[in-house]
Parts: C-alpha cells; sequence; structure tokens
C-alpha cells in the first residue's frame, strides 16, 4: 500500500508515520507534505497514492482547498484537533476521521477499514457514528503564533479585534492596536473562529463583535462599521451580507443613522 502524509507539523508528521509502520510494516510512505500548494503540485506530477492521511488546517489554508484544484481519487483518513469539519471530511472519500492527538488503536482500525473497504462494501460509517457528527463539541483556536522579527510570538484570541487582508496578506490586529501578519487566508480563519463572535464582513475583514464601536446606516442600505482600533480606511458591510450580519449582530450594537 502507497500512501502519503499530509502534515504542516513536521513532529506530527514523524509521530503519524511511525504509528503507521507500528499497525502495517508493509505500508510505504511516499512523501510527507506540509501545504496545500506543495500537495497540489505533488498530486499532479505523481500518480496518486492508494491512501492520504490528511491533516485539515495546513499551513497555507484548509486542505479542503485541494479539493478544488486537483481531482484527488485516492481514499482518506482525516487527522485533526478539530472535530466541527467531520460532515464536510466525509464529503471527500473518507474512510475515517481522527482526532489529534492520534490513537495508535483508532489509527490501526481506521486502516484496517480501509483494508476491507472493497470486501465489505460499507459506508464505513453508522448510525451511531453519524449522530455524533452531527452533533459535535465545538472546538475553536485560542492562540496563534505569529512573527515579531526573528522571534515567535503567541497571541490570545481573546485580545484580537478584528484581521484584514491587503495584497495577499492577512495582519490581525489586536485590541492593543498592535498588529501582525497571520499565515492562514481569512477563509480559513473563519473555520477556525467562533462564528456567534467573528464575522466576515466583506472581502477583506474579519471583525469581532465587540470590536464594533458604532454601525452608521447609509442611503441604499450600506452599513459602516467604526471599529476599535479604527481602521486606516472606511469599512463597509457588503450590500449581500448586511441581512445575515444585522442578524449577527442581533441588538448588540445600536444602530445610528448617518448626520
Amino acid at each position: 500500500m502507497r500512501t502519503i502524509i499530509i502534515e504542516d507539523e513536521e513532529f506530527a508528521a514523524r509521530r503519524l508515520e511511525n504509528l503507521i509502520k507500528e499497525c502495517d510494516p508493509t505500508i510505504e510512505v511516499v512523501a510527507k507534505l506540509q501545504s496545500v500548494k506543495e500537495s497540489v503540485a505533488w498530486l499532479k506530477a505523481n500518480t496518486q497514492p492508494d491512501l492520504i492521511f490528511l491533516d485539515i488546517q495546513l499551513e497555507d489554508d484548509l486542505s479542503f482547498a485541494i479539493f478544488e484544484q486537483v481531482k484527488v481519487q485516492s481514499k482518506i483518513i482525516f487527522t485533526t484537533a478539530f472535530d466541527e469539519y467531520a460532515i464536510k471530511a466525509f464529503k471527500h472519500n473518507s474512510i475515517d476521521y481522527l482526532l489529534k492527538p492520534i490513537n495508535r488503536e483508532e489509527l490501526c482500525n481506521a486502516i484496517n477499514k480501509y483494508k476491507n473497504w472493497d470486501k465489505t462494501g460499507s459506508k464505513v460509517i453508522d448510525a451511531e457514528e453519524l449522530r455524533k457528527l452531527l452533533n459535535p463539541q465545538q472546538i475553536y483556536r485560542e492562540r496563534f503564533m505569529v512573527s515579531v522579527g526573528d522571534r515567535l510570538k503567541s497571541i490570545q484570541v481573546a485580545d484580537i479585534a478584528y484581521f484584514f487582508s491587503t495584497a495577499g496578506i492577512t495582519f490581525v490586529v489586536m485590541n492593543s492596536k498592535s498588529q501582525y501578519s497571520v499565515d492562514f487566508s481569512l477563509d480559513a480563519l473563519k473555520e477556525m473562529l467562533n462564528s456567534k463572535e467573528f464575522f466576515r464582513v466583506n472581502r477583506q475583514y474579519l471583525v469581532r463583535l465587540s470590536a464594533i464601536d458604532k454601525v452608521v446606516m447609509y442611503p441604499k442600505s450600506r452599513l459602516k462599521l467604526v471599529l476599535n482600533p479604527i481602521t486606516d480606511s472606511d469599512l463597509f458591510v457588503s450590500i449581500e451580507k448586511v441581512s445575515e450580519f444585522k442578524n449577527w449582530m442581533d441588538g448588540e450594537q445600536q444602530l445610528v443613522t448617518n448626520p
């Protein structure tokens, strides 16, 4: 059996490879990849493996972005620390979905599911598994690692005011007004954060409810946001998101008419 590991943490990838060998020494790990970009390039240039071990949150985006760029024929065992992606994961040739830290017994069981796939013709997920997946306990990011010069710094989500993207780079703005670049797209960040607290108001901004100081109503249903810390330029909610945004606000902030 040929397999690849797509995992952006080197230690986690090595540990997973060792566990795979313990489950079945005959399995050949032909590549260990760290990003969506690297994975897409490898899958396009090589014969696809029998099985892929796939982390969901990679260094440049969610791994689901891989399927948007290349047709993946391989069966997949997803590995992640976040279980809210389970239903989406099972739409992509998934044999199983393992939560980190990976348990050796569960991994071996998942590999055996793959081996017996053609023999049993089963759908893999039984009613009890589906019930659990439909009612997952949401787990959200609590911190991010950012670069400050030649140092790494851990920042807490509780201290974040908003994220914005410009020139292909995503930045996080803290309540303290400090600003750092982060290695995730706004799409990926939206999946990692509690939707009750964060809202994607337009293509460039993902804002926290508590950072909204004022919402100003303009003609033709336009809404301008005043954030704290203040943004460098005027910030408007996308027209197509206005209704959803108002529902999300749910009366927490006061709407004021533009003078």
